[in-house]
Order: C-alpha cells, then sequence, then structure tokens
C-alpha cells in the first residue's frame, strides 16, 4: 500500500531511514510503513537487519555517512530522510566523525534533491556547560542545516522505553542495586519523553509543513530528577530501594559503576552519564504549536508501557527484532542478556516433518515427563511446593490434546500453534519471570528446525542472582531436553528414555549442588 503525502508544495512518497538498526529507527520503520509511505533504510552492514519482522517490506540500501560514494546511490529517488546517526559506540573522537558525517548527508541530500531531512538531537541549554556528547548532538543539527535543505530538528532528554540506552541504566541501576549512593548528577532535573511520543513527532513532521527549519523542544508531562526516576521505576516493580547522596562520586567515575552493573559498552556509557550533570528542560511551547494533535505522556504511563515488554507477545516480537544483529543464525546455542531479560537460546537441525517434532515437545510432562534427568525436574517441583508453589503435582489435562490455558507441571500453555509452536509461562515461584518455548520450522532441504528458548526477566539483584546460579544447571538440562526431543522426533516408535544416574555421581553432585544454591536464592527476597 502506498499513500500520498502533500507538505506545501511538494509529494513525499518515498522515504530513507538512517540508523535503522538502532533504537528509534527500528522502531520507526513500522510506524512508517503502517502510514503507508515506500521505506528504503540505510545500514552499513545487511546482516545486521537480518530477523526483522519489517525486512521484507522495506528497500534496503548497504553504505557508510562516511563514505560519499556510497550515499549518492542510497539518497536517489528519497523525498524526506530520517537521520537518527551517531558513533558514540566507536570510541574517542566520535564528535568529530559525527560532524563529518552529518556534512557529508547533508550535502549529498540536498544534490540528490531530498526535500526534507528529520533529524532526532539532545537537549541541553548551550548557556551551560555542555558535555561532549550533548555539544555533538546539536552540533550535529547545526551542520545539517548548514548544509542541507528543510531541516526539522526535534531535540529530546531521556527517551522511556525498553531498550532506549538511558532507560536502561535507570533500569540495571534500579533491578541490582538495594542500597544506591547518588552522586550529585543524579539530583539533576530532566523532562522524559515515551519513545511512542517521539515517533508520533518523527511521523507526523513528514505532514506538517511548520516544523521546516525548526529547533523543536519535545518532552514528556514529568519534569523530575534522575532519583525521582529510579524511584518511580522501584515502586513500580515492587522492590525496596535506598538512595544515599554523595557529593564526591563524578559522572567519570560513575560511568565505571554503571559499565560494571549493566551491559551497556563503556565507550556508550562514559558519555552518557557525563550528560546527565546538564539540566534538560524542554520549551515544548513551539512543540504544542506545531503539533497540537500530539499529548506527550507522563513518566509513569511511560514507565508501565516500558515494563509491559516483560510480557511473553512481546518477547517474541520487539525484542527478537532488536537483537536480530546479535544473534547467530547458525549458532547452536546462543546467550543474550538485554532490555531487562536473559534469553538462553538451543537449536537444532531434525530429521524428520514439523508434526513429528511438535508432537514430541507437546507431550512433555505429566505422565511422559521431561525426557532427561527428570528426577530434578520432581526435586524443583517439591522446592516449589515448600513455599507454596503449584509443585508438581498438577500433571496434564490430557497426554495428547494441548490447548492455550492447560496446565503442564508447574507451566501454563500461554500459545500453542499446532505442527509450530509452545510457550509455556513458568508458575512456579521465582524472583522473575520465565517461560520456556518450542518452534519448528520446515527447511527445504526437507528437514525440520527445532528452537528451544528459555526467556527470563529476573526481579531485583536476587533475581539476577537465581538466573546465574542455574546457569550450570541449565546446561546440563536444557541441552540434553532438546537432544531428547529430536531423538524422539526422529523415532517416535521407540520407548520413553529417561536418564538415570547414581546419586552420587559426579554429573549428580554437581548439579544438585547448584539446585540447592538456587532453592536458597530462589526464596530470598530483595524487595
Amino acid at each position: 500500500m502506498t499513500n500520498s503525502n502533500t507538505k506545501n508544495n511538494y509529494h513525499i512518497q518515498k522515504v530513507l531511514v538512517t540508523g535503522a538498526t538502532g533504537y528509534v529507527g527500528g522502531r520507526l520503520v513500522p510506524r512508517l510503513l503502517d502510514a503507508g509511505y515506500d521505506v528504503r533504510v540505510m545500514t552499513r552492514d545487511v546482516r545486521h537487519l537480518q530477523g526483522r519482522s519489517w525486512i521484507d517490506d522495506v528497500e534496503i540500501a548497504q553504505g557508510d555517512v562516511l563514505d560519499l560514494d556510497t550515499l549518492t546511490p542510497i539518497l536517489e529517488g528519497i523525498d524526506a530522510a530520517f537521520y537518527l546517526i551517531h558513533s558514540m559506540d566507536q570510541g574517542d573522537n566520535f564528535e568529530s566523525r559525527d560532524v563529518t558525517a552529518a556534512r557529508n548527508f547533508a550535502t549529498v541530500a540536498k544534490d540528490a534533491g531530498v526535500q526534507e531531512t528529520i533529524y532526532l538531537g539532545g537537549l541541553g541549554d548551550t548557556q551551560e556547560n555542555l558535555s561532549t556528547h550533548l555539544k555533538s548532538r546539536q552540533e550535529v543539527g547545526k551542520v545539517l542545516r548548514e548544509h542541507g535543505k528543510n531541516i526539522t530538528e526535534f531535540r529530546a532528554a531521556m527517551v522511556i522505553g525498553s531498550g532506549s540506552l538511558s532507560f536502561e541504566i535507570v533500569r540495571y541501576l534500579t533491578e541490582l542495586v538495594p542500597i544506591m549512593i547518588c552522586p550529585s548528577w543524579v539530583y539533576t532535573k530532566t523532562q522524559p519523553i515515551s519513545i511512542d511520543d517521539v515517533l508520533s513527532y518523527l511521523t507526523a513532521a513528514l505532514k506538517t509543513p511548520e516544523s521546516n527549519g525548526k529547533v523543536i523542544e519535545i518532552g514528556g508531562t514529568s519534569i523530575m530528577t534522575y532519583r525521582d526516576m529510579m524511584t518511580e521505576y522501584a515502586q513500580a516493580r515492587d522492590l525496596k530501594r535506598f538512595m544515599i547522596p554523595v557529593p564526591f562520586l563524578t559522572p567519570r567515575l560513575s560511568s565505571y559503576w554503571v559499565h560494571f552493573i549493566s551491559p551497556v559498552s563503556s565507550n556508550i556509557v562514559r558519555p552518557l552519564i557525563e550528560g546527565l550533570r546538564n539540566e534538560m528542560i524542554a520549551n515544548t511551547g513551539l512543540a504544542y504549536e506545531i503539533f497540537p494533535q500530539i499529548q506527550p505522556m507522563s513518566y509513569q504511563i511511560a514507565l508501565d508501557r516500558a515494563l509491559s515488554d516483560l510480557e511473553a507477545h512481546e518477547v517474541e516480537t520487539t525484542w527478537t527484532d532488536s537483537m536480530a544483529a546479535t544473534w547467530e543464525q547458525d549458532e547452536p546455542y546462543t546467550f543474550t542478556e538485554e532490555r531487562g531479560m536473559m534469553i538462553e537460546q538451543r537449536k537444532r537441525t531434525v530429521h524428520a516433518n514439523p508434526e513429528a517434532v511438535y508432537n514430541a515437545f507437546a507431550s512433555l510432562g505429566g505422565q511422559t515427563g521431561w525426557l532427561y534427568l527428570n528426577w530434578l525436574w520432581h526435586i524443583r517441583g517439591a522446592m516449589d511446593r515448600v513455599v507454596g508453589g503449584p509443585g508438581y503435582r498438577r500433571g496434564r489435562r490430557n497426554d495428547a490434546i494441548i490447548r492455550a490455558g492447560d496446565t503442564i507441571d508447574f507451566w501454563r500453555v500461554e500459545e500453542v500453534e499446532h505442527n509450530h509452536l509452545l510457550r509455556l509461562r513458568a508458575e512456579m515461584k521465582l524472583p522473575g519471570r520465565g517461560w520456556l518455548q518450542f518452534v519448528v520450522k520446515p527447511q527445504e532441504d526437507g528437514t525440520s528446525q527445532l528452537v528451544q528458548t528459555a526467556y527470563f526477566a529476573p526481579k531485583g539483584l536476587f533475581g539476577y542472582l537465581y538466573w546465574y546460579s542455574i546457569f550450570i544447571i541449565h546446561k546440563f538440562i536444557f541441552d540434553g531436553l532438546i537432544d531428547r526431543i529430536v531423538e524422539r522426533a526422529e523415532n517416535p516408535e521407540s520407548p520413553i528414555q529417561t536418564v538415570k544416574r547414581s546419586f552420587w555421581s559426579p554429573v549428580t553432585v554437581l548439579v544438585a549442588g547448584f539446585a540447592v544454591v538456587a532453592f536458597v536464592l530462589n526464596f530470598m527476597s530483595d524487595d
């Protein structure tokens, strides 16, 4: 579907999105497609787009803003472009690379007849001593205006959404640190904005002629300190957090601490943290005047939406899209920690049709059991019963038929697609939320691909400690489980075999020891 959108006396139909592998760009693309635009995305490496849900609906162009020769064909035939590029993750001197990239892009875009460029930069009072990061973001906007045509520049503070780097810092600090030492920057005022509102402004600019040539500050309805944001986050997650103000922890020292706590790269953390010393409060008068139809939401509403991404359906859509660049498609095992979620994935090639594979994993639990180290599943169920959980007693409603809402031992069937998918939600007591999912897909050579994925969204410090305490157990159980499913799918008539070991075997003692540690951590609470 193509939608013609007229702005002033020109016609916008073909749109380029740069930075499509980034957080904002990756979420902007489906918005533009839904609005009926023809979308071309630009990336330095096409492989980083593999797995995106919208990849078949866009035109893909490979190029680099630092290489002028690659830009001309990419910008040919484009009516409007979104400039969402920065090079903070490439280490020192990112500000000079950003300026060069912006100058290259604006010059080529103007020569190519691009009618409008929309840029998302950062807030910050130019009268203050801005951090290198914020100064660079504003310098990029200035360079685009000097060398380009019809530049719309939005400036925003922290973007609230699962995956936004600034929000992830708030997430990891609040989740992992029960007693927090708070330097002065934690008390700096800012005006966070929801990712949904950011996307609304960006897409609306394509149809709003009044935004041309303007610098528009945008923000949510809440003006608050970073301490306030962490406090509200803790309340939303039912965590008790104590914050102690200190005068001596500088932004640079804080960046080392944040890098240690979170998986965010130190190259990115340092300039972000140093930028938190600057107040970022929007003068939203122009935004309300030009875009009266957009009513920004409060921090609390934006936070609730961000935390809702920990639901299973979001795990399977938004999350896998965002991690498409990190998954090694041919690897039999992959583990990643991102956006507050632990994701452990195993893949196998099965010499059987999808129906046989589906039947093998859809029959798990109940009388069939879990095929590998079945006794350990029973021990886990007994532990759960001790503390008031459902334990292992519930079994299955039906050994042959499965449907959404059914119970399978201490799991609940959350979603099932015949001959394709089974997603189980853990109902045992956990310091977090967990899912176990099986997906089977037919392959061109007549085999099937089985993907087994364990998801865990830890709650607080003990949630993270619990996950890592059972990492070794998962290695034994989930490796063995998927291998046994493969065996059963390939030999459905063979009798079910479960692994039995002497209690005092090294493997049993090791696994049992980790199970005890996990049990203790499971039912300790820091909330």
